[in-house]
């Protein structure tokens, strides 16, 4: 049976998913970026047991800073965790960590409290003994980054429209959790909601070419 999580703006979810399972994550009204980390399951929350996304070793391994149909997410360890199967979104990012309070007050000058995604994520994935130290990387889907040629990066509008969405094969079992971005310019100036479908390996028919 499949699970429909519907994510407000600047808010999370968190959730579990077993190997083979897939995951479509869609930008419902378009040009939303999406935070997405991903952790092993393991025995014991202890920091020496967690196997977690890595943005480092996806972009060496897959040889690429623009991940796309084909690459897989790969963990701390070296495994994979994620393949895309479907990428409708057009580019995503592996350079930037989530955004914290202290993004706002560096690069924004508002010192105030203000949603972010980290803190989504950790409030949402606190429920699976996850804590929010271990939350380092994201794989921050339809976010539109461009290099410059001195090395400069430069935050662009999502090329998403709406409906458009990616999807993975869970390699593992795993604890996922996505954040609906609170930043307004990666967002095209405006935050919006998120849908994260999760379609669970039984329920996944093969297509043939032929049938006896």
């Amino acid at each position: 049976m499949s699970k429909e999580y519907h994510v407000e703006p600047r808010t999370g979810v968190a959730f579990r998913v077993s190997k083979g399972d897939i995951v479509r994550v869609v930008d419902i009204e378009g040009k939303q970026v999406a935070d997405l980390t991903c952790f092993g399951t393991f025995p014991f929350p202890i920091l020496s047991n967690v196997e977690k996304f890595s943005s480092g070793r996806t972009m060496e391994y897959n040889e690429t800073i623009y991940p796309s149909e084909g690459d897989y997410l790969y963990s701390s360890k070296s495994n994979k965790m994620l393949k895309i199967i479907e990428d409708k979104g057009g580019r995503h990012d592996l350079l930037f960590s989530p955004c914290n309070q202290d993004t706002y007050r560096i690069i924004y000058s508002i010192n105030e409290e203000h949603p972010n995604c980290l803190g989504n994520l950790a409030k949402n994935l606190r429920e699976f003994g996850i804590e929010e130290s271990w939350i380092q990387d994201t794989f921050n889907l339809f976010m539109n980054v461009e290099i410059g040629e001195n090395g400069r990066i430069d935050v662009k509008s999502p090329l998403t429209e709406a409906g458009d969405y990616i999807e993975f094969e869970a390699q593992m079992d795993l604890i996922i959790g996505v954040a609906a971005c609170s930043a307004y310019k990666c967002n095209n100036y405006k935050c919006k909601p998120i849908r994260v479908i999760v379609y669970e390996r039984s329920e996944i028919v093969p297509l043939y070419d032929s049938y006896d």
